[in-house]
């Protein structure tokens, strides 16, 4: 098996396992859990739900900005081995 094969095998297990789970997550720190048991059941899983989506935006952007280091980093090594073999 080869690491192509192997990064797309994990991806795809994590992506699985993030899923199957998204629903027990839970976004709210104590004040916020306080507040939404005294709205009661439905406002409550609207605002954990809220709040889960709004945390998503800033995560979407470092792991953005990660990937791009990381290829741009891979990018970089290549060609500096390049150089060295061509020495």
């Amino acid at each position: 098996m080869n690491q192509k094969t192997l990064r797309i095998i994990v991806v795809s297990v994590t992506a699985c396992l993030l899923t199957l789970f998204a629903g027990e997550a839970a976004g709210q720190c104590s004040i916020c859990t306080k507040t939404a048991s005294q709205l009661g059941d439905g406002p409550a899983k609207a605002l954990n739900g809220a709040i889960l989506y709004l945390a998503g935006a800033p995560l979407a952007i470092m792991g953005y900005i990660g990937w791009r280091w990381w290829k741009t980093e891979k990018q970089f090594n290549a060609a500096a081995k390049q150089t060295k073999t061509d020495a």
